[in-house]
């Protein structure tokens, strides 16, 4: 039975491409608990493998036919087989990180099969410290990457000696709970869902939409100005905003959460202004070495959530998305984190004397260029509606175990569009933030590079502020 599918869902179907899959992922790594026997991940291989009953979410495959007039729709794969989605890998000797991480780099690379329902889940061995990792991906037609997540941390427990615990896709788990809006989201889900929630938005809450001439005449103003905005006229053109190919290459990091906050509360801004700030340090000394810095500052596209306090009204949430200038331009990293904040203040501003439906339109009209991106030729005439997309996803605050393994870490793994080579996405677990640089194999060299010099940009943002 075909079960029709949103336009939201299906855009991802139809925009997907060899050089653009459209999923996202997730690595989790794992260290064994203390009493764990030699065939311990051998064992949760098969409990993960074996499960009696399937959830409906995880049978769901995309299908099209003349019932439905050529759209796309779900119905339930009758043919399921686990073992095509949940596969055992082992990474080859040393069996370091840099093994791991091109391992995922690889799997992040190919298209999944539409034939079958859209994920698939690998647990990976042979690391030489003893640890053991779970990367997970999903198509985005089925679950964004916030919800993706918290299913997975849904079967995760915060009792060290649980066991038996039923992976996610286990029927008889409940059902994920739904993303608030109140909740940064991740950036490919924000591209794709503002223009059409835009759309339907308009079309249910019409008399809202009257002010929508007076709010786009603001918006368009301030972008030609260079003001921070849901709009961007400013974005030079850089190696990143190219076409793309399927190839992907992945790096990921984790610092503390607390070294960020003692810069932000010494130059008070907040956590996100110094991830940007660091993300600002280490694009700039990036593109320098590679003799690519424009004289220009790189614009990025940030993913922002407003509080009730933030729209100056009682109730109601809205999520939309700020230009934000990185300041790479400037040689001093404090002038950068001040140029950073400054930019995300204006930016929030500008959304807060708008309703959520005329923040979800100004969004979409400054993301909306996104998705032309995808047309041959365009990248190579058409200046980028910003340079990179950068989001920061707040994640569990515990530490959770899974059979008694202690969850270490949890890296996001995004999507580069057409024109977006590279894109930045940042977790939060425990006492951590993750960076995940996910990048075009091809237009983005060397990616694991922004790794230390993403170090390097925060420990510049320590003595700029006076907290090394």
């Amino acid at each position: 039975m075909l079960h029709p599918m949103s336009l939201t869902d299906s855009m991802f179907l139809t925009l997907e491409a060899r050089q653009r899959p459209m999923h996202v992922g997730g690595l989790h790594l794992y260290r064994p608990p203390a009493d764990a026997s030699p065939d311990y991940v051998q064992t949760l291989f098969r409990q993960l493998s074996t499960v009696s009953e399937i959830a409906p979410l995880f049978r769901k495959r995309p299908a099209r036919s003349l019932s439905t007039a050529g759209q796309w729709a779900w119905e339930n794969d009758e043919h399921f087989d686990i073992e095509h989605h949940v596969r055992h890998n082992a990474l080859p000797k040393p069996g370091r990180v840099l093994e791991l991480l091109s391992l995922c780099s690889r799997l992040h690379s190919t298209t999944l099969d539409r034939n079958r329902p859209l994920w698939e889940a690998h647990l990976i061995e042979g690391l030489d410290d003893g640890r053991f990792a779970v990367y997970f991906k999903v198509h985005h037609a089925l679950l964004d990457g916030i919800a993706a997540s918290r299913l997975l941390q849904s079967v995760l427990s915060t009792d060290p000696d649980e066991r038996d615990q039923p992976p996610p896709w286990a029927a008889r788990l409940p059902k994920p709970r739904p993303v608030a809006e109140s909740v940064a989201l991740t950036s490919d889900r924000t591209l794709l869902d503002l223009p059409v929630s835009a759309l339907k938005s308009a079309l249910s809450l019409a008399s809202e939409a009257a002010g929508l001439p007076r709010v786009l005449a603001t918006t368009l103003r301030r972008g030609i100005r260079e003001e921070s905005s849901s709009v961007s006229f400013s974005a030079p053109k850089t190696i990143f905003n190219v076409p793309i190919t399927g190839s992907r290459r992945f790096a990921a990091q984790s610092w503390p959460i607390a070294r960020i906050r003692r810069v932000g509360r010494a130059s008070r801004t907040t956590l996100n202004d110094v991830v940007l700030a660091m993300c600002s340090g280490a694009l700039r000394t990036y593109l320098d070495t590679l003799d690519q810095l424009p004289e220009a500052p790189l614009i990025a596209m940030v993913p922002v959530a407003l509080s009730p306090r933030d729209l100056n009204r009682e109730g109601g949430n809205a999520v939309g998305a700020v230009m934000c200038n990185l300041g790479t331009h400037l040689p001093d990293a404090g002038e950068r984190l001040a140029s950073v904040h400054q930019s995300m203040t204006d930016g929030k501003d500008a959304l807060s004397t708008m309703t959520p439906l005329q923040i979800l339109a100004m969004s979409a009209l400054g993301t909306g260029p996104l998705l032309l991106q995808s047309i041959p030729g365009l990248q190579n005439f058409a200046r980028p509606p910003f340079n990179l997309i950068i989001s920061n996803v707040p994640g569990p605050r515990k530490t959770l175990y899974l059979n008694g393994a202690r969850l270490e870490g949890v890296y996001p793994l995004s999507i580069p569009f057409d024109g977006q080579a590279l894109n930045i996405t940042c977790a939060t677990y425990h006492s951590d933030l993750a960076f995940g640089l996910t990048g075009c194999r091809r237009s983005v060299p060397h990616l694991q590079r922004l790794l230390g010099y993403l170090d390097e940009a925060l420990s510049d943002l320590e003595k700029a502020v006076g907290v090394e």
